[in-house]
């Protein structure tokens, strides 16, 4: 009986030891007191530790199939098809829910459903139905690029038509007295538009360090519109030599007041030669009809009458 009492009591302090070796291996890299609740507070929680039923939808399911086809469509796209996405992009003023990853990821989900669309327009598997398939999957590969460069071109034309309202403002800002930097927050607080958003972006980047010059490099890089990157470049210039900021934007101005005359006429030259085949389609016809009409029924009635 005792020989028993001693090998529980040998096996429990054997247990005992062993239970403490392991808390003190497992515990030894681990912050404890104020450091470990430090750490509870900075620790992020990752998306793998929360249960699928936690997540929203589009953690769930749409984000990892857009994984899945911007992988299909980065194997197809040629090098350099992410510059280029960024250059639209910027062009489009970086709308919040549209990035490079999930530009990506809609081309692949374009590409397999134009393929699937086509398989179902083709009918059958022959070659005018693998065309079709085809075709139908470049379409929808495509469509995001299509999507975003009209969104780019339709935004560049409205920063092109705001950007002389904007530039009037800022040059009464400045010649009454108000700083540059002023200036700038003044118009991209007053007007509306691409415009305003991009005066912004300026003068956050002068904010955090950028020299004026290199912000607005950076706006000409972010845009088509022959007239912002030539203020731009002349406001660089200015910079650099040291002229007189209003001087320059007064004359750039009036510059800019031309070049939206010249637009203007040359829009209005336009009109006689865009209307001219809707007139040859659509107008001529029925005044043919409503004209030429009774009298032709009338020559018709004449001619039949003699016979």
């Amino acid at each position: 009986m005792g020989t028993i009492l001693l090998v529980i009591a040998l096996v429990a302090i054997g247990g005992a030891l062993g239970t403490l070796v392991l808390a003190t291996g497992l515990g030894a890299g681990q912050p404890t007191g104020v450091a470990r609740s430090l750490d509870l507070i900075e620790r992020t929680i990752d998306k793998r530790e929360v249960g699928k039923s936690d997540l929203p939808v589009m953690e769930r399911l749409v984000a990892p199939m857009l994984n899945h086809t911007r992988a299909l469509a980065q194997r197809l796209s040629p090098t350099g098809a992410n510059e280029r996405i960024v250059r639209r992009l910027n062009l489009a003023g970086n709308p919040g829910s549209w990035t490079v990853e999930r530009v990506m990821g809609a081309k692949g989900i374009g590409l397999l459903v134009g393929a699937v669309l086509g398989f179902l327009l083709g009918g059958q598997l022959s070659v005018r139905g693998l065309v079709i398939c085809a075709a139908a999957a470049a379409a929808g590969f495509f469509l995001p690029d299509l999507l975003l460069m009209n969104t780019g071109q339709k935004r560049q034309e409205e920063l092109r038509r705001g950007l002389a309202d904007a530039l009037d403002m800022l040059t009464v800002c400045v010649e009454a007295g108000q700083g540059f930097d002023a200036a700038l927050l003044q118009v991209a607080r007053s007007t509306t538009g691409p415009i305003s958003g991009e005066f912004a972006r300026v003068l956050s980047e002068i904010q955090i360090g950028k020299t004026r010059g290199a912000a607005f490099s950076s706006l000409a890089a972010r845009t088509t519109v022959s007239e912002a990157k030539t203020f731009v470049s002349a406001l660089v210039q200015a910079d650099r030599l040291g002229l007189p900021i209003g001087n320059v934007l007064r004359e750039q101005s009036n510059q800019m007041r031309l070049v939206r005359r010249q637009l203007a006429e040359e829009k209005a030259m336009k009109v006689p030669v865009k209307i001219l085949f809707p007139m040859l389609l659509f107008i001529f016809p029925a005044l043919f009809i409503v004209i030429i009409g009774p009298g032709a029924i009338r020559i018709a009635d004449t001619f039949g009458n003699m016979h």
